[in-house]
């Protein structure tokens, strides 16, 4: 492997990823894996591993056997050579990984991703599977099914046997015979059957001898009335071995007929488990897609290192490459500046692998034709080199390959020589690389060096955030603000008398003790603005918390005012309606005492009387509503109002059905619910006519039965008894898997969160006791994780 590379330790990454693979030839795979350059390249397989993570977190992962490497055994069967019953195994569990894989995508119709292709590929053959598992029991037994021959001759041999044993187990029950055995049992010798006789009674029984016992004591004697039946089940068992030859051969030269499409779907068995085992590397790091680009600009926001565990690992974030192409990281030691070079360097790597990296979403990995590093102690005694000489060569290798295509890494450049001279030194080199166009991070300890990166426009400092009060760093990489080596403070933390550490300071330059103290003014002014920040930010979160609040009270507060009018309105309505009944019974009245008076002034009186109550009805409908008319006085009617329309009320917002035509003062009776109000014609709007009601009502009719018919048995794929109990957990997903296997649904997800784990133990209790669950898994990255399960059904 590349020296830079195993510098920042991808070995280790490839490692992680081969123990994530199901089969030697991944294995391989995963060992040959290069970082790319090419871009289009690289996103090509960055969008494989993504699209996999995708299906495995939307389908479940698909299943992946441990296979062994079958294309040279599959190239001998095609050429005629005969295979072993192991081999046979080995090409029917290649088999069934290309069948399971082909049924697994068939689940994933119409999803479409880059791995299409593929999955198109597999060329199952399902009737050779099937052949070969019913052929082979193990790798030294074929099976009876493997053909009805075998079968019979198996069957003949079995009657065969037991006649014999009869016979010879007649024979042992006399007594004559019984006095000539040493033992009673039916023994095997070449096999055939024989008893074991007393040597002094050899004459006795007559038949062939075919062994003796080590002390001459037992001779094996076939008795001459069984000799024929033995004989019988000889033939038959070398028929059995040539039947179970044939059958071999015939198998073997199946397998040679298909062995290029087999070769063929094991090469892409062996992709696929590559893709989906750097989609389970990126579940298990928590990982996300970066955006590529080849335009040397990195941008990692909330970056962790791929080596460090998850809990522990604190995350960085800074961007190199645009505005600044070089980053000086200062700061005590231990105090994380390596692992932020190698975290740059390692999750660039990845992302030229086409592995997605622990990072935030919105970062950015650019490729680059070389990822070079000078990391670590490289001294070597039989070079008899010194840190110092082994630190300059390799910078020296890197000097000559660095271009405007590179990224540079290097630790503690300059170190392990005279300060003076190695800080001279490390500004010149960084000024050299950045003359080439290679874009670099250093880690140092030389104020030289943060002086240097505060005076060029295109270099960023950058440091390793420490704990003064308690002598730890944090680990934080903080822009814009060099770090403080704290070499004094950590002295005197550690037990170093006061009055050496006192004399040490005076020891200091007063040029490097104010450019100390200026970046200790620096570093507290940072602190106050990122607590004023955080404040801000606190401030603002709490705006906006109490902006969404008022705007729900307002909301609320508009609502309860709609049914406020509203149920005034209708109030207002049943006085109306219970007047207007009282008045007709009152012009009843009066219609029958006119009835009974025959006078023409009567009459007339009689028919002011109705004309002055249907005023008075008018101006009680008028006054009863509430509403204040706010509606659009520009509108028109499309067309007159029909009986039958459905039309909105415009100070209300109501529907309502018109119920009968306009009168000659434009008021029109409207049908609410159970209730029959009076509008007048200018405050309502068309909302549907008679045509379209009646088109909506067929269609109503046509679909009512098989609406009603789905509806019975559609289910919802989800249940949340997050909060109950175990009783009331377990009861309500018995009920809800019943109605969940009515509607036919094959996966649904029981939500029940982590807690304590009781309830998802109860769950998973129950779940094992119904015969109609097939299986049952935690959820996976992106489904929950251990708060869900996930269900199959028969």
């Amino acid at each position: 492997m590349n020296q830079h590379y195993q510098i920042l330790e991808f070995h280790k990454i490839l490692d992680m990823l081969a123990n994530l693979s199901a089969n030697d030839i991944t294995r391989e795979k995963v060992r040959a894996i290069t970082p790319t350059s090419d871009l289009a390249e690289a996103r090509a397989e960055m969008e494989k591993t993504s699209d996999a993570l995708g299906l495995s977190i939307q389908f479940g992962a698909p299943p992946f056997h441990a296979f062994q490497d079958m294309r040279m055994g599959l190239r001998r069967a095609k050429s005629g050579a005969r295979l072993s019953l192991k081999d046979l195994l080995e090409i029917a569990t290649v088999l069934r990984q290309v069948q399971s894989l082909s049924d697994w995508y068939d689940r994933c119709a119409g999803v479409e991703s880059s791995l299409d292709d593929l999955f198109t590929q597999l060329a199952p053959v399902p009737f050779l599977l099937e052949k070969l598992d019913r052929s082979i029991l193990s790798e030294e037994e074929i099976a009876d099914a493997a053909s009805p021959a075998l079968a019979e001759i198996r069957r003949k041999i079995g009657r065969s046997r037991q006649k014999l044993r009869d016979t010879l187990d007649n024979m042992m029950r006399r007594q004559e015979i019984q006095e000539c055995l040493q033992d009673n049992r039916v023994t095997l010798r070449d096999g055939r059957f024989v008893l074991p006789v007393r040597a002094e009674h050899r004459g006795k029984i007559p038949g062939l001898v075919h062994d003796t016992s080590a002390t001459g004591q037992t001779l094996f004697i076939e008795p001459i009335a069984v000799v024929d039946a033995n004989n019988d089940i000889r033939l038959l068992e070398i028929q059995e071995t040539e039947e179970i030859e044939r059958i071999i051969e015939e198998l073997c030269t199946e397998c040679g007929t298909w062995a290029d499409a087999i070769i063929r779907d094991h090469e892409v068995c062996a992709e696929l488990n590559l893709y989906f085992a750097k989609a389970r590397l990126a579940e298990q790091m928590h990982a996300f897609a970066p955006t590529l680009t080849d335009d040397g600009v990195i941008i990692l926001k909330k970056a962790r290192h791929p080596l460090i565990p998850y809990k522990k690992a604190v995350p960085i974030s800074f961007t190199l490459g645009d505005p600044y192409r070089a980053l000086i990281i200062t700061g005590p030691n231990t105090g994380g500046k390596t692992v932020a070079l190698k975290t740059c360097g390692l999750l660039t790597l990845m992302a030229m692998s086409g592995m997605l990296i622990p990072a935030a979403e919105g970062s950015q990995i650019s490729v680059f034709d070389h990822v070079l590093a000078d990391i670590g102690d490289t001294q070597s005694i039989e070079q008899n080199l010194s840190t110092f000489s082994a630190h300059m060569s390799s910078v020296i290798r890197i000097l000559e390959q660095a271009d405007e295509h590179s990224l540079v890494l290097l630790d503690e450049l300059g170190s392990g020589t005279d300060p003076v001279e190695g800080a001279a030194l490390a500004e010149a080199i960084i000024a050299r690389l950045k003359d080439n166009g290679a874009k670099l991070m250093v880690s140092t300890h030389y104020q030289e060096l943060k002086l240097y990166a505060t005076q060029q426009p295109d270099v960023e400092n950058a440091s390793c955030e420490f704990d003064i009060e308690t002598l730890r760093p944090t680990y934080r990489l903080i822009l814009g603000s060099p770090g403080k080596s704290n070499a004094f403070a950590i002295s005197e933390g550690l037990g170093m008398a006061k009055e050496i550490i006192t004399q040490a300071e005076t020891l200091v330059s007063e040029e490097n003790t104010r450019f100390e103290q200026a970046v200790a003014k620096l570093e507290e002014t940072r602190k106050e603005l990122e607590h004023d920040r955080d404040a801000l930010r606190l401030s603002l979160q709490q705006a906006e918390e109490n902006e969404a609040k008022l705007r729900e009270e307002l909301e609320r507060t508009q609502k309860d005012r709609e049914n406020i009018m509203e149920q005034a309105r209708l109030e207002a309505m049943r006085i109306v309606e219970t007047t207007k009944a009282q008045s007709n019974e009152m012009l009843t009245e009066l219609e029958q005492l006119r009835k009974e008076k025959e006078k023409a002034s009567f009459a007339e009186d009689v028919i002011g009387a109705k004309g002055h109550v249907k005023r008075g009805f008018r101006k009680m409908y008028e006054t009863a509503n509430p509403v204040t008319d706010t509606a659009d006085e520009d509108y028109v009617l499309p067309r007159e109002l029909q009986v039958g329309d459905t039309v909105l009320m415009a100070d209300t917002k109501q529907k309502a059905v018109v119920a009968g035509k306009p009168d000659k003062n434009g008021m029109v009776f409207l049908q609410m619910g159970a209730m029959r109000t009076k509008a007048p014609v200018g405050k309502l709007r068309l909302v549907a006519g008679v045509e379209e009601k009646q088109k909506s009502q067929q269609k109503q009719r046509s679909s009512a039965g098989r609406v009603s018919a789905q509806a019975a048995r559609r289910g919802t794929m989800e249940l949340d008894i997050r909060g109950c109990t175990c009783d009331e957990g377990v009861y309500q997903m018995d009920a809800f898997l019943d109605r969940a296997v009515m509607s036919h649904i094959a996966t649904v997800t029981i939500i029940h969160g982590k807690g304590t784990g009781q309830l998802r133990k109860a769950i998973h209790q129950r779940l094992k006791q119904l015969k109609y669950v097939k299986s049952f898994r935690l959820g996976t990255f992106g489904e929950g994780e251990d708060g869900v399960t996930i269900v199959s059904l028969e």
